[in-house]
This record gives structure tokens, sequence and C-alpha cells, in this order.
């Protein structure tokens, strides 16, 4: 399973991005896709998740500001990233579940909110 992730780049503060997160592999084998993030110098954490039957589960801090959505058909994640300040910046992750293969992530995509 590849995941192939888009949209990152800079942004000024109280800006907006869209982030969104292909996993290239058959319809309906995957269960749940998500994003975390890693600032420099600080752990890896949760921004927001998406199960493929609409659950969904945000970090504390991008609660109220980020949405996370899912188009099953293809695979796909969005995270609309709203209201953002200079703590969102940090490289993003995308992870998909698969129902048989497990965990995988993908290589990261460079969020900068920086005036």
């Amino acid at each position: 399973v590849q995941l192939q992730a888009s949209g990152g780049g800079l942004v000024q503060p109280g800006g907006s991005l869209r982030l969104s997160c292909v996993a290239s592999t058959s319809k309906y084998t995957i269960n749940t896709m998500g994003y975390y993030r890693q600032a420099p110098g600080k752990q890896r954490e949760l921004v927001a998740s998406f199960t493929f039957g609409g659950n969904t589960n945000y970090g504390d801090s991008v609660k109220g500001r980020f949405t996370i959505t899912g188009d099953h058909d293809k695979n796909t994640i969005y995270l609309q990233m709203n209201s953002l300040t200079p703590e969102d910046t940090a490289v993003y992750y995308c992870n998909a579940d698969h129902r048989l293969f497990g965990v995988f992530w993908g290589q990261g995509t460079l969020v900068t909110v920086s005036s």
C-alpha cells in the first residue's frame, strides 16, 4: 500500500490549507486513515483520523479548527485546516490501516505557518 499526500506548504497565521492523502490499494480494503504530525523536537501526535464508516477523532489542539473527511471509493482523506497558528508548523504524516496488512505511513508533507 502506497500513500500519496499533497497540499502542504507555507501559509500565514490565521490562514487555511487543505491536505489530501490517497491510498493506492483495492477499494474498500482500508478501515481507517488519518494524519499525525511531528514538530521539531516533539513527539509525533495525532491530528485527526477518519474511519470509513464515518467516525472521526481529533487531537485536542486542533478541535474546532480542523475537519477530516473521506471518500471510500477513492481511498482518500482530506484534512481542512483553518485558523492556522505557528504551533501547527510540523511535518504531517498520513497513515492508513489496511484490513489485511496493517498500518502504512506516507512520507510526510511539511506545513509551515509563518508571517
